[in-house]
């Protein structure tokens, strides 16, 4: 007789090395998945503070992250910073996907590629959104390279709110008062989702589902966003409970489907 079989996926993070909450928050949503179980597998590159110079010298180790995280054979691989690479232009992200699966090729990997980044644009899709209105923690001219970028991909910003930390130990250690204080000073006229954190630093889980139903739009985060992008790359379905509408997309589509 047959049993089920549990699908088990590895996935691979590709963190800055301040960064506390993505190896906590993902860990997390992927642990609710009703039908399949994730080992996560992290390597780090140093980074302490969101400035353009450290942001840049972080980014220059991604080949080094990339070969040995592509010892442990993951299924997917999460480059995990989005500002690092928003700040580097438009359609950076995209740039980025592209190096990595083709260095991972060089060594033999099929390895799925995403970075959180584009993961945040792949979601505002799903989602089906136009206006959004973002809550970051980063510095005024970074987080306007934000904006510039998601804009450029085709959404408009149609609010935004930065708290201006610059050390990213503090980032990891901002209280949800705060984040939900910034995103309640947000005008939500016309906008179809709000982005409660763009980083994946900045803790924000817990909010989610709570800011989901107060504001009455679509809530993600970075963290929620790449969580959908891991699913989807190993072509799992996307029902995860108490995150947000976006992670439960599959199970509306089930709930709408008509029955046979």
């Amino acid at each position: 007789m047959g049993g089920f079989q549990t699908i088990r996926r590895r996935v691979g993070l590709i963190v800055p090395s301040t960064n506390v909450t993505l190896e906590t928050e993902i860990p997390e949503l992927l642990g609710r998945h009703p039908s399949a179980r994730f080992s996560h597998h992290v390597t780090r590159m140093r980074m302490s503070q969101v400035s353009p110079t450290q942001l840049e010298a972080m980014n220059a180790q991604r080949e080094r992250c990339v070969i040995e995280i592509g010892d442990a054979l993951p299924d997917v691989i999460l480059y995990a910073s989005p500002v690092a690479l928003m700040a580097g232009g438009p359609g950076e992200h995209q740039r980025v996907e592209g190096l990595i699966a083709e260095q991972l090729a060089t060594g033999g990997s099929e390895a799925k590629v995403r970075t959180s980044a584009g993961s945040l644009i792949e979601a505002l899709r799903a989602l089906d959104a136009q206006r959004v209105a973002l809550v970051m923690p980063y510095m005024r001219p970074l987080s306007e390279k934000v904006v510039d970028y998601i804009e450029h991909e085709g959404f408009t910003v149609h609010d935004w709110k930065c708290l201006e930390v610059e050390d990213d130990h503090a980032v990891g250690c901002l209280p949800g008062r705060d984040v939900m204080t910034a995103a309640r000073s947000l005008d939500y006229t016309g906008v179809d989702a709000v982005v409660i954190s763009c980083c994946v630093q900045m803790p924000s889980l817990e909010l989610v589902d709570m800011a989901e139903r107060e504001f009455g739009v679509a809530v993600l985060s970075a963290a929620t966003a790449s969580t959908y992008s891991i699913l989807r790359a190993c072509g799992l379905s996307v029902d995860i409970p108490g995150a947000g509408s976006l992670l439960r997309i599959d199970a509306a589509e089930h709930a709408c489907a008509p029955a046979h």
